[in-house]
């Protein structure tokens, strides 16, 4: 999938010593370069506190490339390894930002001296507002004759207050639109899908709303738990890390009304009506409407698995949550009344993130014979196995009128012509490109703040408020299936069918 050419820039990595960049960025720029979508000139500068020398980060850069399993050939990646430089540096000194901007003004005229640069910021997010002042400081801010451009990673604040205060510290230095706050699940096929499916086929808009919607699930699952990170897990949990970001993301894009065209702000002026209408929690509403859990210890095929208490770097009364789950509504014309519910975990018993649709059954149920009357499910999966799925019901084979629930589905592994982007090629290219369309804005940020803020304030405030444990590798705790009313017999999709030799093999 050739991309046009975007204009020759310099690219600065602040953080190239960290997990990141190795796993994810360097990979996604180096497949933008093998797929010749990216500048005809250009270079990339890395920048940390580790003393590497520029052979050193090439030689780490090049081993990241191996570890990624990427099939160019070797050739190939020496060219581009040989892009890469690197620039030790405290982010909190100003006069090495000084020297920062030398290096950069000596690789413009390698880039055709137009001064477009771009600074990614994968550190800790309480170096933000240092860097983007740093930044400023020497000069780097300025977007004349090229473009400046700086990209955020996540969390972009703790609670709305900080949220507020970090928007306010970047736009001292950077205006709006230089700000790329980068979400990589929006970097995602199926994400972007949602929205082609909502608003390019004639068949679903008409019953997109409360009028055939019985309600709405999102699920995020992970198999893995917190993988040695317990004293960064113990500042975020489920809540923070998942569903402020990347569920509030996926509920604004399927749910939002269609924008009047696909231009960046059209589009993103709708889904902040959305976050606007998110119906606010109340106090009382927390301990009805939220659960939280935190898995414990198991046995999963024979193999004993630690709790979340057990792991390092843990408090052995810690109550951060591992999992979550909302129940919520949106106050508009289009969804009154319709129950959104969204749930996340660590320790589930597989990896999947899927949105599932759930349309109202049939007024009169004709066929009484059969048992399997189910709704009609759209479920749109995110990962693994990216693709689409309609369940719906159709006559068994044979006498009478016996209804069996069957899949009408579609991967993207199906096309196997087109490179399919990865969720960082694809943001780093729109960046390159200038297109902040599937970058948040900074009141989508903070209005996503406004609706976890009320859950965060609770937990802390009332000691009451439980926090539930669930075995690893199960589903979370079984209390979660309370947030679903329970006299219309329905509850969670569980996604895997059945348990092979090899773990779980999942539906779609």
């Amino acid at each position: 999938m050739n991309l046009k050419k975007t204009d020759n820039c310099v690219i600065i990595i602040f953080g190239a010593s960290g997990d990141l960049t190795k796993r994810k960025l360097i990979p996604a720029i180096f497949e933008l370069y093998k797929q010749g979508s990216l500048p005809e000139k250009f270079e990339v500068i890395g920048t940390a506190s580790s003393s590497f020398t520029n052979e050193q980060f090439r030689t780490n850069m090049h081993e990241a490339l191996l570890a990624a399993d990427n099939d160019a050939d070797d050739k190939v990646k020496q060219s581009f390894i040989q892009k890469l430089h690197y620039f030790v540096m405290d982010f909190k000194n100003a006069e090495l930002f000084k020297q920062l901007a030398e290096k950069i003004k000596e690789l413009d005229v390698t880039c055709g001296d137009k001064g477009n640069r771009i600074f990614y910021l994968a550190t800790i997010p309480t170096l933000f507002g240092d860097i983007a002042e740093n930044l400023a400081s020497a000069g780097l801010n300025d977007s004349s004759p090229g473009f400046t451009r700086i990209v955020v990673e996540k969390p972009f604040g703790y609670d709305l207050n900080s949220a507020i205060e970090l928007n306010e510290r970047m736009h001292k230095f950077f205006t709006e639109s230089q700000i790329y706050r980068i979400d990589h699940y929006l970097g995602k096929e199926t994400v972007q899908n949602v929205l082609v499916t909502r608003f390019a086929n004639g068949i679903f808009e008409p019953i997109w709303n409360r009028n055939y919607i019985h309600h709405i699930e999102i699920t995020s699952a992970e198999k893995i738990g917190i993988e040695n990170r317990g004293a960064f897990y113990e500042t975020s949990g489920a809540l923070r890390d998942m569903v402020q970001s990347h569920l509030l993301r996926l509920v604004a894009l399927i749910a939002m009304e269609p924008p009047s065209s696909f231009e960046s702000n059209a589009v993103r002026n709708e889904q902040i009506k959305l976050l606007q209408s998110l119906r606010r929690l109340r106090p009382e509403d927390i301990s009805k409407q939220v659960i939280r859990g935190q898995y414990i210890s198991s046995t999963i095929r024979g193999e004993a698995v630690k709790g979340y208490r057990e792991e390092k770097g843990v408090a052995a009364d810690s109550r951060t949550e591992t999992y979550a789950a909302i129940k919520f509504y949106i106050d508009n014309w289009r969804w009154g009344g319709v129950p959104f519910y969204i749930r996340t975990g660590k320790m589930l018993p597989t990896r999947v993130t899927e949105a599932v649709i759930h349309f109202k059954k049939t007024p009169h149920i004709l066929f009484r014979e059969s048992n399997d009357q189910s709704d009609n499910q759209l479920i749109l999966r995110i990962q693994p196995d990216e693709g689409i799925l309609l369940k719906i019901g159709m006559k068994e084979p044979g006498k009478g009128f016996k209804v069996h629930t069957v899949n009408m589905d579609f991967h993207y592994t199906d096309i196997s012509s087109e490179h399919l982007f990865e969720a960082y090629e694809r943001l780093i290219y729109d960046c390159l490109a200038g297109d902040n369309t599937l970058f948040l804005r900074a009141d989508a940020v903070e209005e996503a703040w406004r609706f976890i803020d009320p859950i965060q304030n609770a937990w802390k405030q009332n000691k009451n408020i439980k926090i539930y444990g669930y075995p690893a590798g199960t589903w979370g705790p079984d209390i979660a299936d309370s947030l679903f009313d329970g006299r219309e017999k329905i509850t969670w999709r569980y996604p895997c069918k059945n348990l092979t030799d090899d773990g779980i093999y999942c539906e779609l």
